[in-house]
């Protein structure tokens, strides 16, 4: 087989984020509200792939409830809004980007170069908030209907925050993708023992409503983490505080297909362990994918095989 080609129902649905617009930090679509007290400087973001939903239902929620940094300051982001308000439940695949991933553009290289895109456009109006914020959460969802996950990156610091935030159950530590930097190591981000980090939460299946469920649960025990939100806001939208024991996973490394003809064994989703190391799992042109190890897993293998895009990347139990 050359692509995974489960089609998924739409549970859920965009929020209309039309009146969030103008924000209130001269930026559309981002909103900065300061405590006037001495705390971090926390940050929400959401739909940086416009098919992702969960996210946006999240910072809809925090918006419409008014939510106020107790300390600090906090700060809601709508990322990718032209991907976004492009959702087409019809085609609901289409609306990842509008001209190229934007969430493979973080580096300053990319950031100040000369190429354009309607991502990078965004990207660059958005930096300069970026660059102030300590703590970062980025929701997102998955291709496929697998359990979530947290991507914690190689840093420390991105491991503890996903830890401390306890949810999802599964914590990846992962170096990112060859075709370009991800917002979660952005800058001082992605260096090891900074006071700044940063956490991915891929909330579930893009379009299943138990994304929005972690999605909602994983903010508010952000929030909660740095004292941006009570105990009392927190239990009364999220019940008791529980979460089951977390498994770390480290990726040891990212299979980038190098031809125009790859295919899976199998029609994997995603966290497939894979029992023995030599298993064939996928075919890239004439050269045979095999599993380093034993007890792979695969995390997160991908519905857009074309060459220089990873396909799947394979990681091994570490705790």
């Amino acid at each position: 087989m050359t692509s995974i080609t489960v089609d998924y129902p739409i549970e859920i649905h965009p929020v209309d984020i039309s009146p969030y617009r103008q924000g209130n930090t001269g930026i559309d679509y981002a909103w900065t509200f300061d405590s006037g007290r001495p705390g971090p400087h926390v940050m929400v973001n959401s739909v940086i792939h416009g098919n992702e939903l969960c996210g946006a239902i999240a910072v809809d929620f925090l918006l419409r409830r008014e939510v106020r940094p107790k300390v600090g300051k906090l700060s809601l982001v709508f990322c990718n809004v032209a991907a976004y308000l492009s959702f087409d439940p019809t085609r609901p695949t289409v609306s990842r980007y509008v001209d190229e991933d934007m969430n493979r553009i973080w580096s300053p290289e990319v950031l100040g170069g000369a190429r354009q895109s309607i991502e990078l456009e965004r990207a660059r109006a958005l930096r300069p908030l970026v660059d102030t914020v300590d703590q970062l959460l980025d929701i997102h969802s998955m291709q496929h209907a697998t359990a979530p996950l947290s991507l914690a990156g190689l840093t420390t610091q991105g491991l503890a925050l996903a830890k401390a935030i306890g949810v999802p159950a599964m914590v990846v530590c992962d170096e990112g993708h060859r075709a370009g930097r991800r917002l979660r190591d952005y800058g001082d981000f992605g260096i090891e023992g900074h006071r700044r980090a940063a956490a991915l939460v891929e909330c579930g299946q893009h379009w299943e409503k138990a994304s929005a469920d972690v999605a909602m649960a994983a903010t508010l025990r952000f929030l909660r983490l740095f004292d941006i939100v009570d105990e009392a806001f927190f239990h009364e939208h999220q019940g008791p505080d529980t979460a089951p024991p977390q498994q770390i996973v480290r990726v040891t490394e990212a299979v980038t297909i190098e031809t125009d003809h790859f295919s899976f064994a199998e029609p994997y989703i995603g966290l497939e362990v894979i029992e023995k190391a030599g298993t064939r799992i996928g075919t890239d042109g004439d050269r045979p994918v095999v599993t380093p190890y034993d007890r792979c897993i695969l995390i997160m293998p991908s519905r857009r095989l074309t060459k220089g895009n990873t396909a799947v990347r394979l990681g091994r139990f570490v705790g």
